[in-house]
């Protein structure tokens, strides 16, 4: 019986944040080269944006964007899968994922540093708002929360809408996570920027950091940049750690690679001093699964 390898207390995360084009494969082609850059800086796990290989689809309703989708394995899936063994790094990828005829997903791949495809994970939560006609494309996620052991420590693997609910968050970090991915796709709608811009990014990020804290994990979030149609991508990748610091943050505006040392040592210690977990009333916790506890109810 072989004993598994152990986990490097320290790993190195990097994130893309890129542009995209209407052009697919300038857009995959990219991703690749985006990859090969990270591992070079030393990146041990690299995590590209949301749907990274076209411009955001759901603006509209529009059937000719079902076109965009692919089973996985596919091409796209694949070229990520080849650069991840190549370079020898663990790669999360973001998919428009063509499951059945009349059936897609918004779907996170996750491909270990040897390239073997460790699973997937389906979008659970899928917003319908302006501009953000997510459920016109996808289909809830039936896969659940998860998490997957990698050679540099065990992810779990959400997708941007999902970043704004605790239960997401708590219910990955219960299988054992020790880093949320969050891979996303959020900006401004042009004509709010001013208005509402800042207020919108501060909440956006400081509820990634309080699933850091309220979990002892760390959390890394790419979102891309660029305009497309009417939402300008507001960039701002960063990583938090356990204790909710955030470690590097990305620009508003300008493609770039946030490299990151997380020290995976940094949970156990977190979460000793900050007993969350071993705090938790589980058997008081049954309202959770109802939608809304209506006046009255028990």
């Amino acid at each position: 019986m072989t004993t598994p390898a152990k986990v490097p207390d320290k790993v190195n995360v990097a994130l893309v944040q890129m542009t995209c084009s209407t052009v697919k494969q300038e857009n995959v082609d990219k991703a690749v080269a985006r990859i090969a850059e990270a591992a070079q800086l030393g990146a041990n796990i690299v995590c590209l944006q949301e749907l990274f290989a076209g411009q955001y689809p759901c603006q509209e309703e529009d059937h000719l964007k079902f076109q965009e989708a692919e089973p996985i394995p596919g091409a796209t899936s694949q070229a990520i899968q080849a650069a991840a063994a190549q370079h020898g790094v663990v790669v999360v990828a973001s998919l428009f994922e063509k499951r059945a005829e009349g059936l897609y997903h918004n779907t996170a791949a996750i491909f270990d540093a040897d390239g073997t495809q460790l699973g997937i994970y389906r979008k659970m939560h899928i917003p319908d708002d302006p501009h953000y006609y997510e459920k016109f494309y996808f289909t809830p996620g039936d896969l659940g929360f998860r998490s997957f052991q990698t050679k540099y420590g065990r992810i779990g693997v959400c997708i941007c809408w999902d970043q704004w609910f605790p239960e997401a968050a708590r219910l990955t970090a219960l299988t054992g996570a020790q880093m949320l991915f969050y891979p996303t796709a959020i900006g401004w709608l042009v004509d709010e920027k001013e208005e509402y811009g800042p207020a919108q990014v501060s909440a956006w990020e400081t509820m990634m950091r309080s699933h850091s804290i309220a979990n002892g994990v760390f959390v890394c979030a790419p979102n891309r940049v660029g305009l497309e149609g009417t939402i300008e991508f507001w960039g701002h990748s960063f990583v938090s750690d356990p204790n909710g610091n955030l470690l590097k943050v990305g620009s508003h505006d300008q493609e770039e690679i946030l490299l990151v040392e997380c020290n995976l040592a940094q949970i156990d210690f977190a979460r000793t001093h900050w007993p969350f977990l071993r705090d938790r009333r589980v058997d008081a916790y049954s309202g959770l699964t109802k939608l809304y506890l209506d006046e009255g109810a028990h």
